[in-house]
């Protein structure tokens, strides 16, 4: 029953629309009037106030037909850059940006594919239970909207959420809490050709710290990476102060505390040995999750899978996403496949049948809620 012009036509007309991090103001506007267009309730909380988004996140209820346990259908609006000015074209049946800017299927391929269910339920009018919509902003870079949702106004105890690059069918049910680190060390300048020995350089504090560290795999469910190092001004100064940036993960929370302590002890250490002074904040930008692989959530998504012909899969993910969000906030979550291929970067393109895909689960799982 799938629509797949109409679905294809909207998803072209959804990358155009602008829709960057902190900037998915016109976009917001626009899904609000197609989900109003489809009869839902529409409704835009205060989230871009507190984030510095020009738009809040996007909330949505379509009452049910019948008797049923509500379900909550979400992604994210904003795209990563370059994403202004997208140009879409289409060859061999998959959907690419022009090469200078990414495709956006990143998360609208998700928004596309739910609104073109809810279409089919309309003009068919379908029997369902109720359904609640969550657009957030600011996903990209800190989960930042999902953050600031109050996770009061949902009645469902299930989330479905549609924004994992893998195939449809894929079933993200576990997912690694991370922790950003923030690093300053701080020495003493001296003339690096007439007294250095009076100095005591950041850098070297720095590099013997990262020396002592266990980075990158840690182990099957914990990573770990120093990302940048910035200080210094002049090759003749002894470099007084350096900040670096850093982040651990993992599947386990208590793994990523030992981890990101770890990380700190080891800074800390090297400033007491040169006399310097480590400033270490380690802040958690969300924990994990992991749903059993059993549970009636999966289940409910592997019938829905089986039913329109998609073969279902469990796996975890190595990266964040609202899911995690709505785990931490008491309503079950997983990740749903919907087939972008190489999100954030010029490559990025989604086959057609992809889009159709992901857009037959979602109307069958509303129908089988």
């Amino acid at each position: 029953m799938i629509n797949r012009i109409r679905l294809v036509e909207a998803f072209m007309k959804y990358v155009q629309i602008s829709s960057p991090t902190k900037n998915e103001g016109a976009f917001a506007k626009f899904i609000k009037v197609e989900l109003e267009k489809l009869g839902l309730e529409v409704a835009i909380d205060h989230a871009g106030e507190k984030v510095g988004s020009d738009t809040g996140n996007i909330i949505a209820n379509l009452e049910g037909t019948r008797e049923g346990e509500p379900i909550l259908l979400s992604c994210h609006m904003d795209t990563v850059s370059p994403g202004v000015d997208i140009k879409p074209l289409i060859k061999e049946d998959t959907i690419y940006s022009d090469g200078t800017t990414i495709l956006g299927a990143d998360d609208k391929a998700g928004i596309a594919a739910i609104l073109e269910a809810l279409a089919v339920i309309k003009e068919n009018n379908l029997p369902h239970g109720p359904v609640e919509i969550s657009f957030s902003i600011f996903e990209e870079g800190g989960l930042y909207g999902a953050k600031n949702l109050d996770f009061k106004q949902f009645k469902s105890q299930q989330a479905f959420i549609f924004d994992s690059s893998g195939d449809p069918g894929q079933i993200i049910i576990q997912g690694p809490a991370q922790d950003k680190i923030h690093v300053t060390i701080k020495g003493k300048p001296a003339h690096a050709g007439v007294c250095p020995e009076e100095g005591i350089s950041a850098i070297m504090v720095a590099a013997n710290a990262i020396n002592q560290m266990k980075l990158l795999r840690i182990d099957s469910e914990t990573t770990a990476n120093i990302g940048s190092i910035q200080g210094g001004s002049a090759t003749n100064i002894v470099t007084p102060e350096v900040q670096i940036l850093a982040e651990a993960r993992s599947l386990d929370n208590d793994k990523l505390k030992a981890q990101s302590n770890h990380m700190k002890a080891c800074f800390e250490s090297a400033a007491d040995q040169f006399g310097a002074k480590a400033e270490v904040q380690i802040n958690r930008m969300y924990d994990a999750f992991k749903i059993d692989a059993h549970d009636e959530i999966v289940k409910k998504v592997e019938m829905a899978c089986t039913s329109v012909g998609i073969k279902p899969s469990t796996a975890s993910s190595g990266g964040g996403s609202d899911t995690n969000v709505f785990n931490t906030n008491g309503i079950k979550a997983i990740n749903l496949g919907i087939g972008a291929r190489k999100p954030h970067t010029l490559d990025e393109h989604i086959h057609i049948n992809d889009l159709v895909k992901a857009s037959e689960l979602v109307l069958e799982i509303i129908r089988l809620s």
